[in-house]
């Protein structure tokens, strides 16, 4: 064979690849099968920023339009703590990823500085964070995506939901949409965006993006499990996040707002797979609540309550696992007058199926004291549904507001539940349910503390701290207890 034989041959072998080429692509392109998704392949277009050469990105994994609304809304906060130490509920696995460290150059009283992440909901500056980024802070401060600084007002704080409200007065801010976080489905790409700047230290990052989708919804971790009234129903996701990232933003490929991340999983104190924000449903509720009226209106179906697994459901004899077992039913409450009973099992409510505790305390706390919901449950084999009217702490469909006869200089006052007294072998005592601004914030002492003696006097009801209190000027010695069973004393001075 001589050069130019050897030269056309080539090319008919080039030809002919070709057209098998083209032959094979239009086999493959040909119309799809009846009942063949097409759409998860139909490409997303968007123009390189590389020779303006096109691309393209399959439908539903674009993330740049989610990012671009998002992280302007996404703030960077600060806070500080006069002579105290971190005191969130933290060990080495789960664990808040907000971070605070003590400031070396302060000469007087110990400082220590806590950062973490923001979300404007509002244009006109409402924040919301997790409360354990702000908790117990003098100060707190925040800087916008485009560097501006501001003092923040801390609106108010739900320490039962680790989450907190907060205020600058600025107008037309850029800010996130709530979305809804009952449409996330399991695989769906979501997207945590945080901004941990803290100039100085090691984590020198003024804005994070990080992509992952949703592993699990309702998850229940026991980060709050010190709480009587602690609500757990996490988004899990697999996106990272790390230090300074507490309180930044969960958001679907709309750039909507579905989720406040809060903790991760970790035996090393870093990102290792595992990430959980509070779902948005619950943080719409939630901050309606401290915005109206500077506490939340917890509502309560008065039940204890657990999961059942299939060793539960084998050992009570029970036909079928899922659903949440009733334990007890609390006496004069909201369920004793619905009629359920202990060995009932919720499957639903408000037409929405429950399988964990988590999911009913969520579905549960979305509501007021005085609404209504629908239960359904089961009992020796038949299914029933009856209306429960929710009610408050105290028993009654009554709304509390900061500014009603129970509070006093900042802190309101409410009567514990009798399995918390119990539970901390108490005989009496009150609880104080929130803060604000004043003497009992200044000494440190934190919602959930509940008092016992009041200038060594034993106290059982709000009237009686009311009338020490208003009746009294000058020293006070505040005895109480923490719910997680710390004693502690506090000189107040009026």
């Amino acid at each position: 064979m001589n050069k130019r034989q050897f030269f056309f041959g080539l090319v008919l072998a080039s030809f002919l690849g070709a057209v098998l080429a083209v032959g094979g692509m239009q086999f493959f392109m040909a119309d799809p099968e009846p009942g063949m998704n097409t759409q998860a392949i139909t490409p997303a277009q968007f123009t390189s920023y590389f020779e303006n050469k096109d691309f393209t990105v399959p439908d539903g994994l674009n993330f740049v339009y989610a990012a671009e609304v998002s992280t302007p809304a996404v703030v960077h906060i600060r806070s500080t703590f006069e002579g105290r130490n971190y005191s969130g509920p933290m060990d080495d696995f789960w664990e808040f990823f907000g971070y605070r460290q003590p400031d070396n150059n302060q000469r007087q009283a110990p400082q220590s500085r806590g950062f973490g992440s923001g979300v404007i909901i509002s244009e006109d500056g409402y924040i919301v964070t997790n409360n354990h980024v702000i908790d117990n802070a003098g100060e707190i401060e925040v800087t916008l995506s485009d560097k501006r600084d501001y003092d923040a007002r801390l609106v108010g704080t739900d320490p039962n939901t680790d989450l907190a409200l907060l205020k600058i007065e600025a107008r037309k801010l850029p800010y996130v949409n709530m979305g809804n976080s009952d449409d996330l489905r399991i695989g769906e790409w979501v997207l945590a965006v945080g901004n941990p700047f803290a100039q100085g230290t090691q984590w020198d990052l003024t804005s994070t993006v990080t992509a992952g989708i949703v592993s699990a919804k309702g998850r229940n971790i026991n980060i709050l499990g010190s709480r009587t009234y602690g609500i757990e129903s996490f988004i899990q996701t697999d996106a990272a996040v790390n230090p300074g990232n507490s309180g930044g933003a969960l958001v679907n490929l709309k750039g909507e707002l579905v989720g406040i991340n809060t903790a991760i999983a970790t035996p090393s104190r870093t990102f290792a797979g595992y990430s959980f924000a509070i779902p948005a449903t619950l943080v719409e509720k939630v901050i309606n609540d401290l915005k109206e009226y500077g506490v939340v209106q917890r509502a309560l179906l008065g039940v204890q309550i657990r999961d059942v697994d299939s060793d539960f459901a084998e050992e009570r004899d029970i036909p079928e696992v899922g659903g949440v077992y009733i334990v007890e039913v609390n006496a004069n409450s909201a369920a004793e007058e619905a009629g359920l009973n202990q060995g009932d099992i919720i499957v639903n409510i408000n037409g929405t199926d429950v399988n964990t505790t988590a999911e009913l305390q969520e579905l549960v706390a979305r509501n007021s004291p005085g609404d209504k919901i629908t239960v359904t449950y089961k009992r020796d084999g038949r299914q029933y549904t009856t209306d429960a009217v929710l009610r408050n702490l105290q028993g009654d469909t009554s709304v509390l507001t900061y500014d009603s006869t129970n509070s006093f200089d900042g802190a309101v006052f409410n009567k514990v539940d009798d399995k918390v007294l119990e539970k901390l072998d108490l005989r009496g005592g009150v609880e104080i349910t929130h803060i604000s601004d004043g003497k009992w914030k200044d000494e440190g002492i934190k919602p959930g503390f509940i008092i016992t003696h009041v200038n060594k006097t034993p106290v059982d009801n709000v009237d009686q701290v009311l009338e020490i209190l208003r009746n009294r000027r000058g020293g006070n010695l505040i005895e109480g207890m923490y719910q997680d069973g710390e004693q502690r004393y506090y000189a107040i001075g009026w």
